[in-house]
């Protein structure tokens, strides 16, 4: 689970201006780990990209890792601060 926080984090940190300002956090349960995305609201459309795409992308490459690595389901909710 470390592996997926830590390639959510550099992601993220890749895209915004400020990566000081990135926090990441993760949450486990039987079924889905859930990594909690937090950004300051200047760089959370940067984020999330138009229409979505940079944070589908985002969130593509975590789940295909965790898929790779046997791990469980992962969801990623990004916010801002």
């Amino acid at each position: 689970m470390e592996k997926l926080v830590e390639l959510t984090e550099y992601l993220v940190k890749s895209i915004v201006k400020d990566p000081e300002t990135v926090s990441v956090k993760s949450y486990e349960d039987e079924e889905f780990i859930t990594i909690e995305v937090l950004v300051s609201s200047d760089e959370i459309g940067a984020v999330i990209g138009k229409d979505g795409v940079n944070a589908n992308s985002i969130r593509t490459l975590v789940q295909a890792s965790s898929y790779i690595n046997n791990a469980k389901k992962v969801k990623i909710n990004i916010d801002s601060i």
